[in-house]
């Protein structure tokens, strides 16, 4: 048994870093440190066939129906993601929940604190170009602090000038299936450590396991996406990079905006156990994506258009 368990050591000590150091989270006590935020969640997915183009139309076929259900079980768990976040961080919590054809005139009618944008699960040639179209005319503009989640951060990155594309570089329309995907928790690199949105992250006394991030300027966070930004907007500035995917996180903060954007699900942050064990749901294991939410709360709260 001895030998076993040398054996065993000497095998973990021989991996190279990080994956000599702990797979998991130990126990942290979140505290809510905001008092309070005002919230508009952006559901970016698609509900029925007016918000599909005829693309999405000759594709689907008869199918068309069973697809924008499974469009509307996938945003269901995106939202409660995101609302679960802002619950568990802030003491009193304001939230609206609205689909992205509406954003406009939610965003006049409520003024919020900060506006949150969820992910996708479609292709952006799918959507009808009405709605692409008035997001891009209410992002270029709007002095709201924003946080464009996976989907969000490609929408946000299109309306800007980019193009989205594949991890291999192909069209999405040239290969919808089998694609390249980047699917779970995943190492990405920090290129700009001295931007607000870290801060604490390196952070001594939150436990060993997070050795990686002082040592490497490295994040840990959970991936499911096969499409990717093909370059960095004008106005903005690359954060974050990795090796499949060179823009995992971005921010603009010019012509009085603040948006930040990240390819990664920063917001699976606060899964339980105690729910059924999906794929979709896992141990909170994403220490770093729940204080990069916590940090662009607090830096959107403090955020003031300068004219």
């Amino acid at each position: 048994m001895d030998l076993e368990k040398a054996e065993t050591a000497e095998v973990v000590e021989s991996l190279p870093f990080p994956f000599n150091q702990q797979t998991f989270c130990r126990y942290e006590p979140i505290e809510k440190g905001i008092d309070a935020v005002r919230v508009l969640i952006v559901d970016n997915l698609l509900r029925d066939e007016s918000d599909i183009s005829d693309v999405a139309r000759a594709e689907w076929g008869k199918d068309a129906a069973m697809n924008l259900r499974r469009e509307r079980q996938i945003a269901e768990m995106a939202l409660q993601n995101i609302t679960s976040n802002i619950q568990r961080l802030v003491k009193d919590p304001e939230t609206r929940v609205v689909h992205v054809s509406a954003l406009g005139s939610a965003a006049e009618e409520c003024r919020p604190q900060a506006i949150v944008l969820s992910g996708t699960w479609r292709d952006f040639d799918y959507y009808k170009p009405e709605i692409l179209a008035d997001f891009s005319d209410f992002i270029r503009v709007t002095t709201t602090p924003v946080l464009g989640i996976c989907g969000g951060h490609q929408l946000i990155g299109l309306s800007f000038g980019a193009r989205v594309v594949t991890l291999d570089s192909q069209e999405q329309s040239d290969r919808r299936d089998n694609r390249v995907t980047e699917y779970q928790y995943r190492l990405i690199r920090i290129v700009d450590p001295e931007d607000p949105i870290f801060s604490e992250i390196d952070n001594p006394q939150s436990a060993l396991w997070q050795e990686y991030t002082r040592e490497g300027r490295i994040l840990r966070v959970w991936q499911n996406h096969g499409l990717q930004l093909d370059q960095v907007p004008s106005g903005f500035k690359l954060l974050a990079t990795s090796y499949l995917c060179r823009n995992q996180m971005m921010v603009k903060r010019s012509d009085g905006q603040l948006i930040y954007t990240v390819q990664f699900h920063l917001e699976k942050s606060f899964e339980d156990w105690h729910k059924s064990r999906t794929r979709w749901e896992h141990p909170n294991e994403s220490r770093d994506g729940r204080i990069l939410f916590e940090n662009f709360l607090r830096l959107a709260l403090g955020h003031t258009v300068v004219s």
